[in-house]
């Protein structure tokens, strides 16, 4: 989503700015701006659509500075336009601002009867103007944020320049995550630590509440109420950001083809040193105390959990309730104390998963968190964490994260079923093994590129199609239709196939692909039993199941794919790669923006 990046330094900063916005541009953006203290007075510059647009304008016009902010933005209120675009800023004052402004309305009405006029149709402008109201009466530079963040409802991660401190860069969080990074030359900021390789040698994660003052030299750490704070900066163990594509057309595809090798590391840091039993850094003492699981998440790490819902019930025997993270505080469910609460996140800064999190953490529960990222704000916030390893992921629909999940997923279940019992040593060494072989089978599927690019065409041309599933080949089903209606932009959705006959089956004919996904398990006669009513009612079936399931349904698939034998625990896995491949070839052949589709972000920090 949003990204914030801004600098205080000894040296221009404007390239850094740049390249920092560069950095963050994986995470979804419809605009972007850079504003720059130059010769005593803010300049900026702003611009709609991609970066290199931003880029070409600065080139034209150039400002730059030694101290400097910068924002790609995400629309939340106000079309992405120009004016619209971060920086926002007055003639005393210029904000980069990530999160929502709940309160934004009353206070535009209360500045505007102040004589304040606004500029742009957004929530963040308001902070500028409130600012700017504060300066005018009096207040320092300081006072005048401090007291405006008071007023202001809603999440914030903030950096201000003030046009009466040129050399003074101010930064504060509310829910929304800012990380400061040190230099030998001075201080840089940014919303994502990805940013701040090649730059930072130490880093400090602002916390909520926190408000800072930096300079070249000197970092100032307060709380809201202005009192001061300590902060302790730790070393950066700095991340190889791998930017390029290898060879690949797309970012998502070359991250489909490292799914081999995100599965095998994810196993590889938890197997134990006798290779027949996964280990996992979380007290037997715990486990062998949960009752019940709650699993939270959004979006595709929802559907991951929708899955483990599966697997955890079967192999450990304990009841397991997934929600919508969005949902979660609101629906006002009793908490057992004995719930072990897992929350899912790619980017372990999705913002209705934390707060979910802080909900439950207020309720008692035991926390857990699989994420991607260590350092964010989710996982240091848990009692627990699992990190899924996966690398860092630059396409916006989840390919490699989502496979990483499910096996740090399917090692927390034989955890699970160890700790009560339910799962002997026999059969988790069994599954273990299979494991260990599984890269490979993963690579076979993925090199059949042919296949998945003929399936493509029959969906080319269509504006819906619909996901079948019984079991746990249901959850498969969702994160099927997700994908594809994230990047190609068909409408798409997901049934258990059980459920086509209270009122799906009325959507199907000749023109309705259905997508069918039925492995090899005690539910595949009742799931091609589901397809013959479809195919009784004209339906374009395309079926992935095993050999022996397309041959059987020969005569009326439009196209099938046969999946080779596999332990039925791995099915999940194997079964979402022709599904992405599916979504990619799509798109593909539709002439979308694969990496990037239309007004999605790949990091949602707001709620």
């Amino acid at each position: 989503m949003c990204g914030i990046f801004a600098a205080v330094n000894q040296n221009p900063v404007t390239q850094h700015l740049l390249t920092g916005l560069s950095c963050l541009s994986y995470r979804g953006y419809d605009s972007s701006g850079i504003a720059v203290i130059e010769n005593g007075l803010i300049r900026r510059q702003r611009a709609a659509g991609k970066l290199e647009n931003l880029r070409q304008l600065v080139e034209g016009n150039p400002i730059q500075g030694l101290i400097g902010i910068a924002h790609t933005r995400w629309a939340t209120h106000g079309l992405p336009t120009e004016k619209n675009a971060h920086p926002h800023m007055t003639e005393e004052v210029a904000v980069a601002h990530n999160g929502i402004v709940e309160n934004h309305h009353s206070l535009k009405l209360r500045l505007e009867a102040q004589g304040c006029e606004f500029q742009s149709e957004t929530d963040s402008e308001s902070i500028a103007q409130l600012i700017t109201f504060h300066l005018r009466r009096g207040m320092s530079c300081q006072d005048a944020l401090r007291v405006a963040l008071q007023e202001i409802e809603g999440s914030y991660g903030l950096v201000v320049l003030f046009r009466q401190q040129p050399d003074q860069l101010y930064v504060a969080r509310r829910g929304s995550p800012l990380v400061i990074g040190r230099s030998n030359d001075g201080y840089f900021v940014s919303s994502d630590e990805n940013a701040l390789s090649g730059l930072a040698t130490q880093v400090y994660h602002l916390q909520d509440g926190e408000l800072g003052r930096l300079s070249t030299s000197l970092f100032r750490l307060r709380d809201i109420q202005g009192n001061q704070k300590a902060c302790r900066f730790v070393d950066f163990h700095q991340m190889h950001v791998d930017s390029g594509k290898d060879g690949f057309d797309h970012f998502m595809l070359k991250e489909i083809h490292e799914q081999p090798a995100v599965f095998e590391r994810c196993l590889r840091q938890y197997l134990s040193e006798d290779q027949e039993r996964l280990e996992y850094p979380i007290p037997g003492s715990i486990l062998e105390k949960v009752s019940r699981l709650t699993i939270v998440a959004c979006g595709t790490s929802f559907y991951a959990g929708q899955v483990a819902k599966y697997w955890i019930e079967r192999v450990a025997g304990l009841p397991v309730d997934v929600d919508i993270a969005s949902e979660f505080r609101y629906r006002q469910a009793p908490l057992d104390q004995q719930s072990l609460a897992v929350f899912v996140s790619q980017s372990g800064e999705t913002a209705d998963t934390y707060a979910a999190l802080q909900h439950a953490r207020k309720r008692g529960l035991t926390c857990l968190a699989i994420v991607n990222v260590v350092n964010s704000t989710i996982a240091r916030e848990a009692d627990y964490v699992l990190p899924i390893h996966a690398g860092t992921e630059v396409g916006v629909a989840s390919t490699k994260a989502f496979i990483a999940q499910l096996t740090t997923f399917l090692g927390l279940t034989l955890a699970l079923g160890r700790a009560s019992a339910y799962l002997g040593a026999e059969a988790e060494r069994a599954l273990v093994a299979e494991m260990l072989n599984f890269p490979e089978q993963m690579s076979q599927l993925i090199s059949q590129k042919s296949m998945y690019s003929a399936i493509s065409r029959e969906l080319r041309h269509c504006s819906n199609a619909l996901f079948l599933g019984r079991g746990i080949s249901s959850a498969l089903a969702q994160e099927g239709a997700l994908k594809l209606k994230e990047i190609s932009y068909i409408h798409a959705e997901a049934y258990p196939a059980g459920e086509l006959k209270h009122g799906p089956l009325a959507l199907v004919d000749e023109h309705l692909p259905v997508i069918m996904i039925a492995p090899r398990d005690e539910l595949l006669g009742k799931s091609l039993s589901n397809l013959r009513e479809v195919a009784a009612r004209g339906g374009r079936i395309i079926l992935f199941s095993d050999k022996e399931g397309i041959e059987e349904c020969r005569d009326f698939i439009v196209q099938g794919h046969a999946l080779p034998p596999v332990h039925e625990l791995l099915q999940p896995l194997q079964y979402t790669i022709p599904l992405q491949l599916l979504a990619y070839y799509t798109a593909l052949i539709r002439g979308n923006d694969v990496d990037q589709p239309r007004n999605l972000a790949k990091s949602v920090t707001v709620e």
